[in-house]
């Protein structure tokens, strides 16, 4: 065998070596992908660390999904004593808070509506519909850098999915500001698909009682004095004007005025249980991942509860996202 047929067998055993090894491109992987979120059902863990205020929060999350569309997501912050569950069956979608025994039900398209960084389904479908994403492949990871599909994706426009060659489960997700610098981080553990679920695993009244059992339902609300917070990025051109208390039936309730080129009212006052006959509340808005907690999100107004504390901003000049973004800054040492 002279030295050119020895070469282009070399050649031909090189290239024949590699499609063994199961080289894809980025179209044959998300294909993979499509037909893996099919899959009937799935579990997974993950832990959740925010570094969007003071200092880092870490939550552990527990997912379940049943296919098509139920959802049990399970967000806790052990050092903050912080729990929520977002459930969706066919009676809708609600957002429940154990330690104030109280549900809100939403009438919304949550989860498709939004990027979603501890949802398998809407990894994938962030991917599908960015037509410029990235692609990249070690020996062990798929990793894509995606544009997200957030309601305030200016705040958080990008993110860095890996998921397993092995057997396509998510890794993890970093979600990015405009810098590059990662403020969102989720890093699974545990994924474990083609399970089997039950309608009553995914019942109101059955998940209440289980997210009971991480928290437990107040007494009371024990100190009705708290510590104001005011917004660390409370929009250009718009400043604090006013800050009043007024007593309440549950204590103090403080009202900060933002007035500029926009204007904007921000309430805060101290979350009541409700009482253990207490159903759900209907809401008229739309669930709202905030970061730090789950919130409710209308055209004129965003509302939450943390750490034992109701919070609302109005406005009629502010858009939803601009609503969202100042809302999300409502956190860690106070700054005026």
């Amino acid at each position: 065998m002279n030295k050119k047929i020895w070469l282009l067998f070399v050649g031909l055993t090189v290239m024949l070596l590699l499609t063994a090894c199961g080289t894809k491109s980025k179209e044959d992987v998300l294909t993979d992908l499509k037909e893996k979120v099919e899959t009937k059902g799935y579990k997974a863990d993950a832990e959740m660390t925010l570094k969007m205020g003071t200092e880092p929060q870490t939550y552990e999350v527990e997912v379940w999904h049943k296919d098509p569309d139920f959802y049990r997501v399970n967000l806790k912050n052990s050092a903050k004593n912080q729990s929520q569950m977002i459930l969706k069956n066919e009676e809708g979608v609600y957002v429940l808070t154990p330690a104030l025994n109280k549900s809100f039900k939403f009438q919304s398209e949550w989860p498709e509506n939004s990027s979603q960084a501890y949802l398998y389904e809407s990894l994938v479908k962030d991917i599908e519909e960015d037509k410029d994403v990235k692609f990249s492949a070690t020996d062990k990871y798929y990793v894509f850098e995606t544009k997200t599909r957030y309601q305030n994706n200016k705040m958080l426009p990008t993110q860095e999915i890996t998921f397993s060659r092995k057997d396509l489960s998510p890794v993890s997700v970093k979600v990015k500001d405009v810098e590059g610098v990662a403020l969102v981080t989720v890093k699974f553990s545990n994924v474990k698909f083609d399970v089997s679920f039950d309608k009553k695993d995914f019942d109101l009244q059955k998940s209440m009682t289980a997210a009971k059992m991480v928290i437990p339902v107040m007494g009371e609300v024990e100190d009705k004095n708290f510590t104001v917070k005011y917004p660390e990025e409370p929009l250009e051109g718009v400043s604090l004007v006013e800050e009043k208390k007024m007593a309440s039936e549950n204590g103090n309730r403080v009202i900060l005025t933002y007035d500029g080129e926009k204007s904007y009212t921000i309430i805060q006052e101290k979350a009541v249980v409700a009482p253990a006959t207490a159903g759900p509340i209907v809401s008229k808005g739309d669930p709202v991942d905030l970061g730090f907690t789950i919130g409710e999100v209308t055209d004129s107004k965003v509302s939450w509860t943390f750490e034992g504390v109701d919070y609302t901003i109005a406005s009629t000049d502010l858009t939803r996202d601009e609503l969202v973004t100042v809302a999300r800054s409502v956190q860690g040492e106070a700054i005026k």
